[in-house]
Order: structure tokens, then C-alpha cells, then sequence
């Protein structure tokens, strides 16, 4: 009987042509062919010599047409085949895609919330990019309510408000608010770049609030020490606190315990959602509700232990203050609800009287009254035409702007360890915050499309110490600064000293605009006398 085998020669070309190459045991095992392979791990083969294998392919794509497909395909294959593996390729969010056409892109504009209110420009301005989808109103729905409760509004919808109420879009901005960029609703760009503006508003706001509180409330006391207790109220640091005393850590940290959090993982989500959340609260209900939160809801008191400033050496201030100051603090329901009487001679008229000391009508008819108090009020455009019921109230706010002015001007080398108050310094601080969220709610208009990050960084670049004291340079104004005889010659010929100075009268000026005219003059000087726009900061 003839055994079979699998090796038995066939008729096959093949195998006669390639048989002779091979040799075989005589001897066959009658048990299975077994490896010894458990887990066989092969080498991958050396590939051939790139030269050969184009020329292999040349070959066969000589066969295919010109524009064949199959020919396009093989040629990036092989073009893949050679790239460096060490080149690592860049993630697909960082790939550049090709632009909208015109048409898409003023599709995209029309469609957006953010052109839907023309009566409010900066809240329209905040809104989210495109409508809100059902993830989002998913979060509206579950979430909502306990931030509104432990907030303190009402619980009904916003939406029942009407067009002519800004607080109609409070719960959007309220939802954009707790979107955080350490959330998963993130990932979305209608809410991270919506949160990140709404922050990048907020911060500037909480500043502000806190600048023109604690003026009123310490008349006599110096920026210094005003800006520590600042920081212990709303410094990244304390920031939790207040956050866990409203209720709203659930909110912000659903699936943690912020407690248990390290300080780099739980301050960044608070800071971002509160700077938001006050931006929020802004836009809809404006500043007397920021206090009401800051104080009432967050529970910050200005007299706790922790937010005292430093022990420092302070300077004898003999100077009256204004009567309504006088012998008392002014807690934050007398700041939030103060509205001024109808005769009043200023937009702010208690914060003037906060800055601007009575005993400056003691430099009333002076050699700088006269001399340089005209040329720096024609320079910047003072006074402005106002409409008052009686002259004589024009012509009190004319001489209480010049004696302001004089102050904006009055270095403090000049009567500062005499007059504590006597200089620009509260001014100035004042100023530097107005001027901050001025120029905040400019690129918020003018960028629509920006997130908070680009936009921040823009605003920096603007606002530079050093670009604040050349537009005022530009001006010619320096050259009336108030100098003590013994530094005067150091300030005007070392300018390492000059331009500080030159810094903080500029922003004295805007100080006293916002206190007397109100937040549109000092538009008007950012942006039409001073123009700060004039020098383009680098791309960012």
C-alpha cells in the first residue's frame, strides 16, 4: 500500500522549479510535529533597500495612468513609509483648518446670540457662540435651581423677564458661569470660551467693587494696606472659603471633595467660576447685586482678623474728611444702595469726596492754578457741557475739577509726610481699576469671537505701566507734575523715575473722570484724547 504524503512531488511548474533547493530526513516520526514555540515572537524583517523598492514601484506604476487614484494612494504610502519615527505628530486640535468662506462666516456671526441684543452690547457681547444644545440645557435643568437658591434669586426661569430687562439672559451666563475649564463640559467651545470671557469681565469688576468700597470706608487710610485687605477678601487663597460658605462647592466640584483636593487642583476651578460668576451678575443686575453677593451671600466681613493689613508706621493725618464720613464706617448697604440727589455735582459725588479732601481748597488761586490748571483742562477737553438746572452748580463742579486736577498732578514728594492725603495716590487706585474694566468691555465688543485667555493677554500688552506714561508724555502733560524742590531735578532728567510717575498721574486723571463725569468720560480720554489703542501690541 502507497502512503500519501503532503511532500509527494506534483505536476505543478512550481514545484519542480523550486524542489532541488530543499532536503529532508530519510526518517519520518510516526507522532505529530510538534513546536516548541509557546509564544512565538518573530523580528520584523529588514525592509529592502529604499533605492530598490522605488524602483520595483516605478515599475508598476508606469502601468497605471497618470491621474489614476491607485497611483496617487501608492505614492503617499510610500512617502509614509520613510517619515522619521522620532517626528512626533502634532494632536488634531492643533492642526490648522481651512477658513470659512465669507458666506459661512457671515452665516456664523448672524446666527450667533451674540448679535441678538442691540440694546445691550457688552451682555449680548458675553453670550454664548451658538444656542445652547441639549447637553447644556440638561446641566440647566438638574443644576440650576440649587445655584439660583443658594445664590438668592428667584427660582422661575429667567426667560419670563422681558427683552428691555438684561436679567433676562441671567440664567445663560449663570450656566456659563459654572462651566469651568476643569469640567467635561469644557469641551465645548461655546462654553469654554463663553466662561472664559464671562472671568476675564469678572475679575476686573470684583477689583472695582472692591476699590470704591474700601475708599468710603477708610477715608483717611492710604492704597497700601487697602490693597492687603483686598487680597484677604478676594485673593485665589481665600477664594474656597467663601465658595463653601455659600453652598456652591457641589456645583463646581461634582465629583470630588474639595476639601480633600490639593491647593493646585481646587483654587484655579474656584477662582475661574467666581471671577465668572460676578461677571454674570454684572451684566444683569450691575454692581449694587455684587456687594449684595460678596457680603450677604459669601459671608466676607471686612472686619475679621485675617483681613487686617500689616502694622506699618503711619503717617499723622490731621486733615479734616467729609462730614459724611466723619466719626463712622460705612458698611457695604450704604455703598451698594447710595444714589446720589438729583443736584449733585458729580456722577459719584461720595467717592470724589473719598479722593479729593476737603482742605484742597487751600491751593485754590495758587501759581499752578493759574498758570497750568487752563492748558492741562484744554488738553484733555475740560470742562464738558453739562446741563444743570442753575449756573451756579455748572461753575461748583468747574472749580471742584480743577481742584481735583491739581490733585491728580500733586506728586507726593511735594506734601505727603505733612498730608497724608495730599497727593494722587488714592486717585490713582481708584483710576487703575476703572481703567481696567473700561478697557475690558472694549475688547469684549470688539472681539466677539475671542476666548478670555487671548484677550487677557491683549489687554495686558495694552495697558503696559510704561505705555500708560507715554500716552501722557505724548500729551505734554509731564511737564505740569508737582514736585518737591528737592527731587524735581532728579524726576525730570532720570527717567527711570519720571515715567512711574508720569504712570500714576495718568491714571489719577482717569480716577477723577470716572468720579466726576462718570465711566463714558473716561472712554472719552482712553480713547479719543490719549488713544490707547494707537500703539498695536505684538500678535499674540
Amino acid at each position: 500500500m502507497e502512503l500519501s504524503s503532503p511532500l509527494k512531488p506534483t505536476n505543478s511548474p512550481i514545484f519542480h522549479k523550486t524542489h532541488d533547493h530543499f532536503s529532508f530526513s530519510s526518517s519520518l516520526s510516526p507522532f505529530p510535529i510538534k513546536t516548541q514555540f509557546q509564544n512565538p515572537n518573530f523580528r520584523k524583517p529588514f525592509s529592502l533597500n529604499p533605492k530598490i523598492l522605488s524602483a520595483i514601484d516605478s515599475q508598476e506604476q508606469e502601468k497605471l495612468p497618470q491621474n489614476s487614484p491607485q497611483r496617487l494612494l501608492k505614492e503617499l504610502s510610500q512617502r509614509q513609509k520613510f517619515i522619521s519615527p522620532n517626528k512626533r505628530i502634532p494632536p488634531k486640535r492643533f492642526i490648522l483648518k481651512p477658513p470659512l468662506d465669507d458666506a459661512k462666516l457671515a452665516q456664523r456671526f448672524l446666527n450667533s446670540p451674540q448679535l441678538s441684543l442691540k440694546q445691550f452690547p457688552l451682555l449680548s457681547s458675553c453670550l454664548p457662540s451658538m444656542k445652547l444644545n441639549n447637553a447644556d440645557k440638561i446641566w440647566i435643568d438638574e443644576y440650576l435651581l440649587e445655584a439660583k437658591q443658594a445664590l438668592g434669586y428667584p427660582l422661575e426661569s429667567s426667560e419670563s423677564y422681558g427683552d428691555d430687562n438684561p436679567a433676562k439672559q441671567f440664567d445663560t451666563l449663570l450656566y456659563l458661569a459654572f462651566g469651568h475649564p476643569h469640567c467635561e463640559r469644557t469641551n465645548a467651545r461655546h462654553v469654554r470660551s463663553g466662561h472664559s470671557r464671562l472671568g476675564f469681565l469678572g475679575q476686573y469688576v470684583l477689583e472695582l467693587a472692591m476699590a470704591e468700597f474700601f475708599l468710603q470706608r477708610y477715608p483717611r487710610e492710604s492704597p497700601g494696606p487697602m490693597r492687603e485687605r483686598v487680597y484677604a477678601l478676594i485673593g485665589k487663597k481665600f477664594l474656597p472659603k467663601w465658595v463653601k460658605a455659600a453652598s456652591l462647592h457641589n456645583l463646581i466640584f461634582q465629583y470630588d471633595d474639595m476639601d480633600r483636593l490639593v491647593r493646585k487642583e481646587r483654587e484655579p476651578p474656584v477662582k475661574s467660576v467666581v471671577w465668572a460668576l460676578f461677571g454674570a451678575i454684572y451684566l444683569c443686575f450691575g454692581m449694587p447685586e455684587v456687594y449684595r453677593v460678596l457680603f450677604e451671600v459669601f459671608g466676607m466681613d471686612p472686619e475679621d482678623e485675617e483681613c487686617q493689613p500689616k502694622l506699618r508706621r503711619q503717617l499723622e493725618d490731621v486733615d479734616y474728611v467729609s462730614a459724611e464720613f466723619e466719626g463712622k464706617k460705612l458698611g457695604w448697604q450704604e455703598v451698594a444702595t447710595y444714589k446720589p440727589p438729583e443736584d449733585a455735582l458729580f456722577a459719584h459725588p461720595r467717592l470724589f469726596r473719598a479722593c479729593v479732601p476737603p482742605g484742597m481748597h487751600r491751593f485754590r488761586g495758587n501759581i499752578w492754578d493759574y498758570d497750568s490748571r487752563p492748558q492741562v483742562m484744554k488738553t484733555l477737553g475740560y470742562p464738558l457741557p453739562m446741563k444743570d438746572r442753575i449756573p451756579e452748580i455748572t461753575n461748583a463742579r468747574n472749580i471742584e475739577l480743577g481742584l481735583g486736577l491739581q490733585l491728580a498732578f500733586l506728586h507726593p514728594s511735594k506734601h505727603k509726610f505733612e498730608h497724608p492725603r495730599f497727593c494722587f495716590e488714592r486717585l490713582e487706585y481708584v483710576g487703575q481699576k476703572i481703567q481696567d474694566l473700561v478697557m475690558a468691555e472694549r475688547l469684549l465688543i470688539k472681539h466677539i469671537d475671542a476666548p478670555g485667555k487671548w484677550l487677557q493677554e491683549k489687554h495686558r500688552r495694552i495697558l503696559l505701566n510704561k505705555f500708560c506714561g507715554k500716552y501722557l508724555r505724548e500729551k505734554h502733560l509731564h511737564r505740569f507734575i508737582i514736585y518737591s524742590e528737592e527731587v524735581i531735578d532728579s524726576y525730570e532728567h532720570n527717567r527711570r523715575l519720571r515715567n512711574p510717575a508720569t504712570t500714576s498721574v495718568q491714571q489719577a486723571i482717569h480716577g477723577l473722570s470716572y468720579t466726576v463725569y462718570g465711566k463714558p468720560d473716561v472712554r472719552r480720554l482712553m480713547f479719543e484724547v490719549f488713544d490707547f489703542e494707537q500703539t498695536q501690541p505684538k500678535a499674540v
